[in-house]
């Protein structure tokens, strides 16, 4: 008889676990249909809330986010690297420290900040034609100095290769190689959509909340600013932003087999964390991966490491500034 006794016992283990599954799995559920519910209520219109800090230009059938200070002769124009939910505000202490010698404008990419979302593919094709056209029709003129970081590196150099006239320089703030290609894991459709299912239930916003800020008012931002820049994060994930992510491999690729034009004068600005983690990858002392990218990038070509994080800019802006004059007054 203890057999069977047995065998009852591990099928009513069996059931109570079984039970305790499926309670724990309709909190689960019932918790994010709650989240979804409370986040689309409370929180659907609250970006309308935020105004523009530039002007909206008509770029393509949208309306692209372009920004502005300073009234310098030399524009510089910053383009923010990938997932960068509001970078006009990230870029702010940037901004106000280069607006004292140089007309600085920030451009928000479609599916970033308070430009509109698109359905047309985010090759670098199209990255280039948006950046020239929002420019123009924001009222600014070539030549310009690109100041790029991380991502926007490529649709930079892209730029520069198309349209070397109207690119006098680039200023590379620890910005993606292009000497380093491969293809995409078939994975990261799956991460996106959790990701997305994460945003709608309000999990993006509780997760947002827990991490420490690494904008901060004695780093030069304005209370604003920071809360700004949070808000919009709890929104970051779309359609637009997710092609950006799966189509860079093909945009670095794409790079990689062109020329780059010799005469255009390049300060890629490299940051200590960014080779920490190379020389675990690369199993070196991390600048194989960054001396790879500067060898493609003309005989005019510079770099500086700065001890910071892959957001240099964030911290050390002033650095930054010291170093674009210098760079500048050198390849005048």
């Amino acid at each position: 008889m203890k057999p069977i006794n047995t065998q009852k016992n591990k099928q009513k283990r069996g059931r109570k676990f079984m039970h305790i599954a499926l309670i724990i799995l309709c909190i689960i559920v019932g918790l994010n249909i709650l989240g979804f519910i409370i986040n689309k209520t409370f929180f659907r219109n609250e970006l309308e809330s935020i105004q523009p800090y530039g002007q909206l230009v008509d770029v393509n059938g949208g309306k692209m986010h372009v920004y502005s200070m300073g009234s310098g002769e030399k524009t510089i124009v910053l383009l923010p690297g990938f997932g960068v939910s509001l970078p006009s505000a990230d870029f702010g202490p940037l901004m106000r420290k280069l607006s004292e010698s140089y007309t600085v404008v920030t451009i928000e990419y479609f599916g970033i900040g308070f430009s509109d979302k698109t359905d047309k593919p985010r090759t670098n094709e199209n990255y280039m034609n948006e950046i020239r056209t929002a420019l123009a029709h924001a009222g600014f003129n070539p030549p310009y100095i690109l100041m790029p970081h991380s991502a926007s590196g490529v649709y930079s150099e892209y730029y520069a290769i198309q349209h070397p006239e109207e690119v006098s320089s680039i200023i590379m703030l620890d910005t993606t190689s292009t000497a380093v290609t491969g293809e995409n894991p078939g994975y990261m459709g799956l991460l996106y959509s959790v990701g997305k299912i994460q945003q709608a239930t309000g999990f993006t916003r509780i997760v947002t909340g827990l991490v420490p800020d690494t904008k901060l008012v004695e780093n030069g931002y304005t209370e604003k600013e920071i809360a700004d820049y949070k808000t919009f994060t709890y929104h970051v994930l779309n359609d637009t932003l997710i092609d950006q992510s799966l189509l860079l491999i093909e945009n670095i690729n794409e790079v990689n087999g062109m020329v780059f034009p010799e005469d255009i004068p390049v300060l890629k600005i490299i940051s200590k964390q960014s080779i920490e983690v190379m020389a675990k990858k690369d199993k070196d002392d991390g600048m194989g991966y960054q001396n790879r990218h500067l060898s493609m990038l003309g005989n005019k070509v510079a770099h500086a490491v700065v001890d910071s994080t892959h957001f240099v800019y964030q911290t050390h802006f002033d650095q930054i500034v010291e170093m674009t004059d210098a760079f500048l007054d050198q390849n005048k």
